[in-house]
C-alpha cells in the first residue's frame, strides 16, 4: 500500500504518526479516514474523465457524517438509500437538487421525507408511483422521479451484479414504457433514468460496455420521453484492488468511453447529463482500520495475534461481506513499518467465534502485545456495515484526518 507514506517506522495517515493518531482518538479500534487522500482520488478522477460527467458520492460506501461534508464539498451530487442517510447529506450541506434516493423498499415515510426535501428519488415499482401521486397531492409538491431499470445484462466480473435476470432492483425494462405512462398521468416530474448493473469491477472493458448497453437501453426508453430526460445515472462498478494479482482500473479506456457517449448524448439527449455514481472508489483507499494487539500466542507452532477488534468493527475484513472464498485484505504492523524480521502469524479478533480473522497466516514483522495492526482499504463498508452490537464488545470510532 503506497497511499500512505512512513516516517521512524510509522505508518502517516492525515500527516500524523500512527501512535500518536491513536493517542489522539482516546481508544483502539478505530476507522481513519485521510482528507488530502479523498481530495487526491477526487482530483485524479475528475482529471481523468471528460468535462461535463458529473460524479456522485454514493454514500453507503461510507455515511460517516464528516466523510459526507467533505465530499459533498468535493463532487456534484450525493446518493442516498434511506431517509436516515438523507438527513445526513442534508445536515452536511447537500444541495437538495442534486441528492437521489434509490432503495428498493422505501416506506411511506421515506418518501414524504423526500419529496418534502425535493429531492430526486429513483422509483423501483409501481406502488412507489402510486404513493408519490398522493403524497405530492397532499403536500402540494410535484414529486421529482428518475425511473430505476433493471437492465437486461449484467455487468461481467462485478463484485456484486445489481441489474439483469430477476432483481429486487429497479424495474424491469418491458415494464418501463407503463411505468412513464403512470407518471405523466399522475403529474409527477420525470427527469431520467438510473441503471446499475453491478460494483466492485477492475475490468475496464467490462465497465465500458455496461455503460455503453446502459447508454442504448437508456436511450430506447427515453423514446416516450426524449425532451424530458435531463439525468442518465449509469452508476459505478469502479473497483479498488484489495488482494495479491489485483490491478487498478485503467481510467484510460472508461475516460474514452464516456467521451463518447457525451458526444452522442449532446445530439440524442440534449438536454440530459450523464451522472457516475461512485462509492467505493472515491473513499475506499482513504482508510485504515486501526486495532490494538492484546495478546501474543502460539499454539502448535502457529502464531496468533489477538487484538482488540475484528468482525464486529470490520465484517467486510474478515471475509464474510460477500467474499465466497476468503483472502486477505492488505494488513501491515504499523508500528513496526519497515522491519525486516518477519515471520508468519494469524491476526484473530477477540470475539468467541472463529469467523473472527483478520489476516490468516501472512507475513509480518515480529509484533507484541500493544503494537498496532492496520487493515489498509478500509474507507468503504466497515464500521456502519459491520454488526458492532455483536457479542456486547465495546464499539469503535471513527475519525477523518
Amino acid at each position: 500500500m503506497t497511499q500512505f507514506a512512513t516516517a521512524g517506522g510509522q505508518l502517516l495517515v492525515g500527516g500524523e504518526t500512527l501512535s500518536t493518531l491513536a493517542e489522539r482518538v482516546g481508544q483502539t479500534p478505530f476507522f481513519a479516514y485521510d482528507r488530502g487522500l479523498l481530495r487526491q482520488r477526487v482530483a485524479e478522477l475528475r482529471d481523468a474523465l471528460p468535462s461535463g460527467i458529473r460524479l456522485h458520492y454514493a454514500m453507503k460506501a461510507n455515511p460517516m457524517p464528516a466523510v459526507v461534508g467533505l465530499m459533498a464539498q468535493l463532487v456534484d451530487g450525493i446518493d442516498v438509500a434511506s431517509a436516515g442517510e438523507l438527513k445526513v447529506a442534508l445536515d452536511a450541506g447537500a444541495d437538495p437538487r442534486e441528492i437521489s434516493f434509490a432503495g428498493p423498499g422505501k416506506r411511506e415515510a421515506e418518501l414524504r421525507q423526500a419529496v418534502a426535501s425535493r429531492v430526486l428519488l429513483n422509483v423501483e415499482s409501481m406502488r412507489e408511483v402510486r404513493l408519490l401521486k398522493d403524497i405530492g397531492t397532499q403536500l402540494g409538491i410535484a414529486p421529482r422521479v428518475a425511473v430505476r431499470v433493471n437492465p437486461d445484462f449484467e455487468l461481467k466480473g462485478s463484485g456484486m451484479k445489481m441489474g439483469g435476470g430477476p432483481k429486487q432492483f429497479g424495474v424491469d425494462v418491458e415494464v418501463v414504457p407503463a411505468m412513464l405512462d403512470a407518471i405523466d398521468a399522475f403529474g409527477l416530474e420525470f427527469e431520467g433514468f438510473h441503471l446499475f448493473a453491478g460494483s466492485q469491477n477492475l475490468r475496464a472493458e467490462a465497465i465500458c460496455e455496461a455503460q455503453l448497453k446502459s447508454y442504448e437501453l437508456a436511450l430506447r426508453l427515453a423514446a416516450h420521453k426524449p425532451e424530458a430526460v435531463r439525468s442518465l445515472n449509469l452508476g459505478g462498478g469502479f473497483g479498488i484492488p484489495y488482494f495479491p494479482g489485483e490491478q487498478r482500473l485503467d481510467l484510460a479506456p472508461i475516460a474514452d468511453n464516456l467521451l463518447s457517449l457525451r458526444e452522442r448524448a449532446a445530439r440524442d439527449l440534449p438536454a440530459a447529463s450523464i451522472v457516475l455514481e461512485l462509492g467505493r472508489y472515491l473513499v475506499g483507499e482513504a482508510g485504515v482500520y486501526v486495532t490494538r494487539i492484546l495478546d501474543r500466542k502460539e499454539s502448535r507452532g502457529k502464531v496468533f495475534l489477538v487484538t482488540d477488534g475484528g468482525l464486529n468493527h470490520h465484517l467486510s475484513a474478515s471475509g464474510n461481506f460477500g467474499q465466497v472464498i476468503r483472502k486477505n485484505y492488505p494488513v501491515a504492523i504499523g508500528n513496526r513499518q519497515g522491519d525486516a524480521a518477519l515471520e508468519e502469524a494469524t491476526v484473530v479478533g477477540p470475539l468467541c467465534t472463529p469467523l473472527d480473522l483478520l489476516a490468516d497466516r501472512m507475513a509480518l514483522p515480529v509484533a507484541q502485545a500493544g503494537d498496532l495492526v492496520v487493515v489498509f482499504q478500509s474507507g468503504a463498508y466497515g464500521a456502519s456495515a459491520s454488526p458492532q452490537a455483536f457479542l456486547g464488545h465495546p464499539g469503535c470510532t471513527e475519525v477523518l484526518v
